[in-house]
């Protein structure tokens, strides 16, 4: 599931070999790793709807057996018969789901830690990155707003405020260039 992503992320880094510009570098990085953690939310659901699945074909299991046990008690070997059809389909659809969930809960694993390895490889670039003043500013508001149990790109309202901090760097980002510019010229 994740094949795609890490080649997006590995096409992104060799890409850095002389990079064009290392902000479209990140920004395709920090893609990659929010699409994979949309992905790790889908895991999660599909793997509590197997459970829920499963949970019921249990029931009916133990249904099943029940009204077996039931109808030996009475004597009726018909009624016996059909229970333990049931019971057998159930016992295999029980079977066939727990291997299932375990296969996704393996996968969720797998997958998890290629995001945490995507998360250090991005992290590892942007402080390979040459960084303004701004860049850092807005790094610290988000680590500041991480402690306090904000996660980048989890929520709307989160990637509005993501948005507006990060318009607030290119913009003082572009004021600093434009300072620099103005003492080189003697304008200042």
């Amino acid at each position: 599931m994740f094949e795609r992503l890490r080649a997006a992320l590995n096409a992104a880094l060799d890409a850095a070999m002389p990079p064009p510009d290392s902000r479209d570098l990140a920004a395709q990085m920090r893609s990659a790793i929010i699409e994979a953690r949309t992905s790790l939310e889908a895991m999660h659901k599909g793997i509590a709807a197997v459970q829920q699945e499963l949970t019921m074909e249990r029931t009916a299991l133990g249904d099943a057996e029940r009204r077996g046990r039931l109808a030996t008690g009475i004597g009726d070997h018909e009624t016996v018969e059909v229970a333990e059809r049931f019971a057998a389909k159930h016992r295999g659809r029980v079977q066939v789901l727990e291997q299932k969930l375990a296969a996704q809960q393996a996968e969720l694993a797998l997958a998890e830690r290629e995001v945490q390895e995507m998360k250090v490889e991005y992290r590892a670039f942007e402080q390979s990155q040459p960084a303004s003043d701004a860049a850092r500013s807005v790094e610290a508001a988000w680590r500041d707003l991480e402690a306090a149990g904000l996660s980048r790109g989890a929520s709307r309202e989160e990637q509005q405020l993501r948005t507006r901090l990060d318009r607030a760097a290119r913009e003082a980002e572009a004021e600093a260039q434009l300072e620099a510019l103005k003492k080189k010229m003697g304008r200042s």
